[in-house]
Parts: C-alpha cells; sequence; structure tokens
C-alpha cells in the first residue's frame, strides 16, 4: 500500500517541478532585504524562472510540445494580468518594485501560471493519461474561449461563470480519465479531479500572497486566506489550460477518445 502512495508522491511532483521551484524561491526569498546587490525581487524571481525552464528543456524533462503549450499560456496570462492590474480594475496587485516589467506587471509572473501549465502537459506524459468521453475539441474551445473572455467583460457586461460552470458539468459529465498508477491502469472521472487542481492552485495561491509576491486589495492593511471563491476562479482557468493542453498535446477520435502524440 505504501509502495504505489509513494510512486504517486513521486510523479506528481516531478510533474508539478516548476511550481514547486517557484514556491520555494517565494518562501525563501520573502524574509530577505530586498533589493540585494541592485537586484529587486521581482526581476531575481524572472531570471530564476528562466533558468529552470532552461533546466527543464536542457535535460529534456520537458518536450518542445509542452514547451509551446506553456508559451501560449503564459501569453494569455500576461494579458489577463495587464487588464486585471490595471489601476482602473486593480483585482490585485505587485506591492514590491521592479525594473523588468511591463506596466504594472512584473514579466516573471507569466511564469506562475506557466507553472499550472506544465504541471497539466507534464501530468498527461508522465501518468500516461488518456481519456473517454471527451467532448468535441471545438466545443471545448468555444467554452476556453468564454472562459477567458469573460475575466475581462464581467467587468462591463453581467458575469456568466454561473453559466460556465453549468456548460463544464454538460460537457464533461461523462468524461473519465485514465491513467498509470505504480504500473497499474486506473480510472477516474475527469470533473472532480478538475475541481481538486483548482483547490491545489488555490493553497498555492495563498502561500503566494502570504509572501507578499501579490496581494489582493483586502489584504494590504493586513494579511488573510483568499476566500474560497477564487477556487471558481481558478476552476476556469484550468478548464482554459485543459483544453490547451489537450489541443496541442493529442489527438481527439470521433468516438470521444483521446490520447497523448506519440512524440
Amino acid at each position: 500500500m505504501l509502495r504505489p502512495l509513494v510512486w504517486f508522491l513521486m510523479q506528481s511532483s516531478a510533474a508539478a517541478l516548476f511550481g514547486i521551484l517557484l514556491l520555494v524561491a517565494f518562501v525563501a526569498t520573502a524574509a530577505l532585504q530586498w533589493p540585494i546587490l541592485d537586484w529587486y525581487r521581482y526581476d531575481f524571481l524572472l531570471l530564476y524562472a528562466l533558468l529552470i525552464q532552461f533546466f527543464l528543456i536542457y535535460f529534456k524533462l520537458e518536450s518542445w510540445r509542452e514547451v509551446s503549450v506553456i508559451a501560449i499560456f503564459h501569453l494569455l496570462a500576461m494579458f489577463m494580468e495587464l487588464f486585471l492590474t490595471a489601476p482602473q480594475i486593480g483585482s490585485w496587485h505587485y506591492p514590491e518594485p521592479a525594473v523588468l516589467k511591463i506596466a504594472t506587471v512584473p514579466l516573471f509572473a507569466g511564469f506562475m501560471y506557466s507553472a499550472v501549465g506544465s504541471f497539466l502537459a507534464r501530468s498527461l506524459r508522465l501518468f500516461s493519461v488518456s481519456f473517454e468521453g471527451l467532448p468535441s475539441l471545438r466545443w471545448l474551445g468555444v467554452l476556453a474561449v468564454l472562459c477567458y473572455l469573460n475575466f475581462f467583460t464581467k467587468y462591463v457586461l453581467p458575469d456568466i461563470r454561473l453559466g460556465l460552470f453549468v456548460a463544464s458539468v454538460f460537457l464533461f459529465y461523462r468524461t473519465r480519465m485514465h491513467f498509470n498508477w505504480a504500473g497499474h491502469r486506473m480510472q477516474m472521472w475527469f470533473l472532480p479531479c478538475l475541481l481538486g487542481l483548482a483547490g491545489l492552485v488555490w493553497i498555492a495561491e495563498n502561500i503566494a500572497t502570504y509572501t507578499n509576491i501579490w496581494l489582493y486589495p483586502s489584504q494590504v492593511e493586513q494579511w488573510h486566506w483568499v476566500g474560497l471563491g477564487k477556487v471558481g476562479s481558478w476552476y476556469l482557468l484550468l478548464l482554459l489550460s485543459i483544453v490547451l493542453v489537450l489541443s496541442v498535446m493529442g489527438k481527439r477520435s470521433p468516438d470521444g477518445r483521446w490520447r497523448l502524440h506519440s512524440s
């Protein structure tokens, strides 16, 4: 019983390596007095994230296909960051200075989202994931676009996230994942897995805000846990991520089965 659990934890840690290394850096740099040797913390984190990415590519821990997914997700995330941190929106802000930034967003910020994309892409490969009952990628693409646009339009139009949650259940209620677990082929429903991942990202978000990486307006005077409602936001962002990853990393057959590309 212990051996399969250890195997699962090791594989999960390998899949989440980018994110784990970033969180370690958040915690390790939080208590230091910045700037250090004229380096601001956010600029150091950018260099650190670039080194992680180089390490993963150089040692072939990430394929170029996975890197392409991460790059696309990075760009989409930076556009969203620029909008949501603009003074007239102010959903959150980065409280420390940086030289390497665009408007209000330090350049390292996109790598936090890249870590999510990296985890999803590497998980598919390391656990040899396949799907059955996967909806048409065309419909999933529509859902992903609406999830992304709603992060922008909800400030001028009605927030449609409730409808997006319902649509995701309608599309994915029959979808099951098949994956390797210590030499055995296992399966589970996809939606509980997606919700669980959103919860894990919410925990990581609390670590990031606690270490002053970014802050919500209500956290400026005194830090507190990010509200559970943010799990819903991460759920929608993960929907966007998984659709992008599935579109690039594998192929769906007409009967709803999805398999990883062979290379």
